[in-house]
């Protein structure tokens, strides 16, 4: 109980420390889950949407990366953010940056294939009405993510909550720098590995309040998106 109330005058203090992490928590998500977005959603789209040859092996390596461990996609970046890797001259090593890709990674394949999902249901009246309306194979597929919107909505915001609570990959490229890249989720096993678990509780109060919004918000945009179609 009293690490509880200590982790509550914590948040309301508004300790330098924790509203750090926090900081950049929500901006390693947000540029991780907006490049995704704009990578996935129309790759999903293709996806959904074309037959191709090729298609279905396309497909099941969309699904094997969904489920890619964290850890794995973590040390891939790392090798190539590395000294000795081919990227290493950026020296993007224990950076937020260095985390936003191993970010991307990550959650790219999940945004596309639940994108996928989607579109798929959807995506023959949208063409049919496209191609009678002579659109291009561009705007058709634009055509069929605004028409999905308040579905896709869900899709991202699942993938900014992924973003939020990964651990694995951010430890491994991030290094859990202190003020520059440790993230709430690399604090709360730092932090209770050390025996100050007021601090690590205060923070697992607001990532899970954070996850609270986050669905909020998810479910007001999708209900205000449908009202607009």
């Amino acid at each position: 109980m009293h690490d509880f109330s200590e982790a509550l005058r914590l948040i309301f203090t508004g300790d330098t420390e924790l509203w750090g992490i926090i900081w950049v928590t929500l901006r390693m998500s947000f540029f991780s889950t907006v490049i995704s977005s704009i990578i996935g959603l129309p790759l999903g789209a293709i996806i959904g949407s074309c037959r191709f040859p090729g298609q279905r092996t396309l497909v099941q390596i969309t699904s094997t990366l969904m489920s890619l461990p964290p850890v794995v996609a973590g040390l891939l970046v790392f090798l190539l953010l590395s000294r000795s890797g081919p990227l290493g001259q950026l020296k993007l090593l224990y950076t937020v940056e260095a985390m936003v890709i191993a970010q991307v990674v990550l959650i790219t394949p999940i945004i596309a294939g639940m994108a996928a999902v989607v579109l798929e249901k959807q995506a023959q009246p949208v063409l049919e009405t496209c191609a009678g309306l002579g659109m291009s194979f561009v705007r058709s597929r634009r055509m069929l993510l605004w028409d999905c919107r308040s579905q896709l909505v869900s899709v991202v915001m699942a993938g900014l909550g992924r973003s939020l609570a990964e651990v694995g990959a951010v430890q491994l490229v991030g290094g859990n720098v202190q003020g520059k890249t440790r993230v709430m989720t690399t604090a709360i096993m730092l932090e209770t590995n050390m025996g100050r678990f007021d601090f690590a509780l205060a923070l697992g109060v607001i990532l899970l309040f954070l996850a609270f919004v986050i669905n909020i918000f998810a479910r007001w945009l999708e209900r205000r998106t449908r009202r607009e179609i």
